[in-house]
């Protein structure tokens, strides 16, 4: 239950911890049709490289071992879809994410791929997973933790449903420090990706706060340490592209 006058941020704007969810869900039933074109777009592509990079990290079982995925934020499907071309058949993805027409999305890329039945998409919330305690033998979430209003509750929730000896991998835009780089980064993100998302999607102010948001992110060692903070051992990261990226990892042991 929030607390009064309890607050978070919503890109660069301050406002009340229950109302950013909403806000949240708002910007992504705007995107969700146009969200991987609008992916490719603002990243080059880079970010097909950035999600390879994690389901190598992730290396699912190739065999007929049980290996059973929770994929957070991932309404699209996109890790999942990756997870299991990777792996062998006993491969199996569980995509939850808290937007029903990025679901609706995603089952749609399934039905194509003919992954229905290693791929299911649940609707629920990150801080409040509607699965049972140490059911999964990995986590994974891209590119979606800075968009949950309480991080610490999904890390923990993240703790919860793995199996012991299992995996988190979060990859998540992180903080260019890179002389040059920062600045052409900024400029690009401030001036290019919200006229570009009007175009797109007809939304320039949801890119807006996406690329506020990922300023708002706290830096690598200090999510590091949340992740610890949940329970996780064996914590590091991995930074991709200058700074523009970067790949999270923890053990539940």
């Amino acid at each position: 239950m929030d607390r009064p006058g309890e607050t978070t941020h919503f890109g660069f704007r301050d406002v009340p911890l229950g109302d950013k969810q909403t806000l949240v869900n708002d910007v992504f039933h705007s995107v969700a049709s146009r969200y991987d074109l609008m992916n490719d777009l603002m990243s080059g592509g880079l970010h097909r490289v950035w999600k390879d990079i994690m389901i190598t990290a992730l290396d699912p079982p190739r065999g007929d071992r049980p290996f059973a995925l929770l994929d957070v934020a991932g309404g699209t499907g996109d890790i999942s879809f990756r997870a299991a071309k990777a792996a062998g058949v006993g491969f199996h993805a569980t995509v939850c994410d808290i937007n029903t027409e990025m679901l609706a999305v995603g089952r749609e890329r399934a039905a194509k791929r003919h992954l229905e039945t290693r791929v299911d998409f649940v609707e629920g919330n990150a801080e409040a997973l509607a699965f049972a305690d140490r059911s999964f033998d990995a986590y994974t979430i891209a590119f979606g933790i800075r968009n949950v209003p309480r991080i610490d509750l999904a890390l923990e929730e993240a703790y919860r449903v793995l199996k012991p000896g299992s995996r988190f991998l979060c990859l998540e835009f992180s903080t260019v420090e890179m002389p040059g780089l920062d600045r052409l980064y900024d400029l690009f993100s401030f001036k290019v990706i919200p006229p570009l998302g009007r175009m797109i999607t007809g939304d320039a102010e949801s890119y807006q706060y996406l690329v506020e948001s990922i300023r708002k992110f706290p830096r690598p060692n200090a999510f590091a340490d949340m992740i610890r903070d949940a329970g996780f051992a064996r914590v590091n990261w991995q930074i991709l592209s200058g700074g523009i990226v970067a790949l999270h990892s923890g053990w539940r042991l």
